[in-house]
């Protein structure tokens, strides 16, 4: 239970709070239960959804969910992508080692460029229109799964990155997980997230369950290919990652989830 409350209470802003020493085993060992902490985040989004979309327009409904999925983990992730993606604008000057410490640098600055802005701003509005476009061609139901299971999935793939991954920082939160998360890890947190699944699939409507498990498949299977790319992507760049790293890994899988969801369930045939 408590390494289940630690992952609540480190990528959510949900009041929990885990009392006594946390040591950084402790922090490795709660990976097993983030989608859990991501599952919590789509519980809070499908509330948001059922109570509004009876109200408002598909567009503004979604704009609701999408703020409901910010507030609920203060923004985390989006912060990771902002300093990332003002570090990967940084040009590189020749000198590998050079660029890499300047790209930390500017990763560690907490004012936001226009890279950052941007990427920030594109996150979200192709989020928004995938969400918008996802709620227009299914029915209520398959949406709102699909919402659920959103961060829960996008919570996962930093599992695998950690496992790894490289850390660029010696005094980094990211350390604490690239040196600590071991292949149990991963497994532990692969089964936790396809418990998860399991009663999502039994709420839907008949005739989707074999619809939807191919879609949980085909999300794993690209995710953890995005994640390898991922990996080796902040290992060249930045020599390894860091906890900005992960939080733009977990936006980018959001993006490619509902892509994946929108592809699958507005033009599979099963």
């Amino acid at each position: 239970m408590k390494k289940m409350l630690l992952a609540i209470q480190f990528l959510t802003i949900i009041p929990v709070r885990v009392s006594g020493n946390v040591s950084e085993q402790d922090m490795a060992d709660a990976t097993v239960y983030f989608p859990v902490a991501g599952a919590c985040q789509g519980l809070i989004m499908v509330m948001t959804a059922a109570g509004l979309n009876a109200v408002y327009t598909g567009e503004v409904a979604c704009g609701f969910i999408l703020l409901a999925h910010i507030l609920s983990n203060g923004g985390f992730d989006l912060d990771g992508l902002a300093d990332t993606a003002d570090a990967i604008s940084v040009k590189s000057s020749g000198d590998r080692a050079r660029d890499i410490e300047k790209r930390l640098s500017v990763m560690r600055d907490s004012a936001t460029g226009v890279s950052g802005t941007m990427a920030v701003v594109m996150s979200l509005l192709l989020k928004l229109l995938l969400l918008s476009e996802l709620l227009q061609s299914v029915a209520l139901p398959e949406f709102l799964a699909v919402v659920f299971m959103l961060p829960a999935y996008s919570k996962w793939v930093v599992v695998p990155a950690m496992l790894y991954g490289n850390t660029a920082r010696k005094d980094g939160l990211g350390r604490i997980f690239t040196d600590n998360v071991m292949s149990v890890h991963l497994f532990g947190s692969t089964m936790t997230l396809l418990m998860l699944s399991v009663p999502f699939l039994t709420v839907l409507p008949g005739g989707a369950y074999l619809r939807h498990g191919v879609l949980l498949v085909l999300v794993i299977v690209t995710q953890y290919v995005f994640c390898i790319g991922a990996v080796r992507f902040f290992n060249r760049r930045f020599s390894g990652l860091t906890g900005d790293s992960f939080g733009a890994i977990s936006e980018v899988s959001e993006i490619l989830f509902l892509m994946a969801a929108n592809g699958w369930l507005r033009h599979s045939t099963l």
